[in-house]
């Protein structure tokens, strides 16, 4: 038997030593450290077998239909989703590369001439295919991170627009009550509410072009201790045109030296949803918004409470999906409540909702403490 034969059932015979060695060199690399043995595997079984075709078949021209052509492309898919980086991908081949050369060693075989070249157009076509696919994979999860991103801060931007327009609103009728102001101020406030119009349309306009993605990848937290109370005062103070306007009470019973650990950002954006929704179904009542600490973790329990109109118990069980929507609210995308839903399970709580028809609703969100 030649070299080439010699290799090629040396590599079907040893098979699962080559696999153990190379698995025991892999482990270095950090995102395989926590993987199990059939997910470190993956292809790489079948790539051994293809390899042994090939060097069987020993033809240049047939190497390529000796393998299996998404085999590598498919690894490469996985690889992304195991959290590897595209050093870590092309490292895993050249170590399976060494482990083969170490075995031909150790049983008196010179990798030379043609095995050597069947070798690296073997391992080298798996890289590239794998690495093709990796790349492919993580470009697209970018552009839909950035495009989500996009969306969700559309979607928050409707709150304080809608509280400038309101507010022009009430300025104008006041304008309109005292007839010796000066016409340009009357102007002015037209100027203002044609081009929150503008925002608006082009705010909407984004949030449709966007809503056919799925809000649960992408969300990096950047935790701190912070003061929730400041943080829920600020929020009302921006929101108090539209309580204002609608005659809805905003009361903040946090307590003034709670102290949260979170993304502040986030946990602004999910009572701004929060309070926002319960405005919308509290035209004249009291929305009431609290913390306090739970269980020996130091766990946080948030909630926005209020009075209004309820939520029927049908809807309660499908509110926090993405595109729901009250059929009796205009102008809504449903994208609201998928986005607390996100936050919050971004940082690893739950939220929840208690509502009752004609009696009011309550939204409770849980935030992991420090401990944990």
């Amino acid at each position: 038997m030649n070299i080439i034969g010699e290799l090629a059932q040396l590599i079907d015979h040893k098979r699962d030593a080559l696999l153990a060695e190379w698995r025991a060199q892999v482990r270095t690399l950090p995102a395989a450290r926590d993987l199990d043995v059939p997910n470190l595997n993956d292809h790489m079984p079948h790539l051994l077998t293809e390899l042994a075709t090939a060097l069987r078949v020993g033809s240049s021209e047939t190497i390529a239909q000796a393998l299996v052509g998404d085999s590598p492309s498919t690894h490469g898919l996985q690889r992304a989703k195991d959290a590897f980086d595209i050093e870590e991908v092309v490292a895993e081949y050249n170590i399976l590369r060494g482990c083969i050369h170490d075995l031909a060693d150790r049983n008196g075989l010179s990798i030379q001439g043609r095995p050597f070249h069947v070798l690296n157009r073997v391992l080298d076509g798996a890289i590239g295919s794998a690495v093709q696919s990796f790349a492919t994979h993580k470009a697209v999860e970018v552009q839909r991170q950035r495009e989500q991103y996009l969306s969700f801060v559309a979607h928050d931007l409707r709150t304080p627009l809608n509280a400038i327009a309101l507010s022009a609103r009430v300025l104008e009728k006041l304008l309109a009550r005292d007839c010796t102001e000066a016409p340009q101020a009357t102007q002015m406030i037209k100027i203002l509410n044609r081009n929150v119009h503008h925002l608006e349309e082009l705010i909407s306009k984004v949030i449709k072009e966007n809503t056919n993605l799925v809000p649960e990848v992408g969300v990096k937290l950047a935790r701190r201790n912070f003061d929730l109370w400041p943080l829920v005062e600020v929020l009302i103070h921006d929101l108090y045109p539209v309580d204002g306007t609608s005659t809805t009470r905003l009361t903040n019973t946090v307590p003034e030296d709670f102290v949260a650990y979170a993304d502040a950002s986030l946990v602004r954006r999910i009572f701004q949803n929060l309070i926002s929704n319960a405005i919308a179904y509290t035209p004249h009542g009291e929305v009431i918004i609290g913390a306090r600490e739970i269980g020996v973790a130091g766990d946080v329990e948030c909630f926005v409470q209020d009075n209004g109109g309820g939520i029927s118990p049908e809807r309660c069980q499908t509110v926090f999906e993405k595109h729901e929507t009250d059929p009796d609210k205009k102008g809504g995308f449903g994208l609201g409540l998928a986005i607390v839903k996100t936050f919050v399970e971004a940082h690893d709580g739950v939220v929840t909702l208690e509502s009752e028809l004609g009696v009011g609703s309550i939204f409770r969100f849980t935030l992991p403490g420090r401990q944990r």
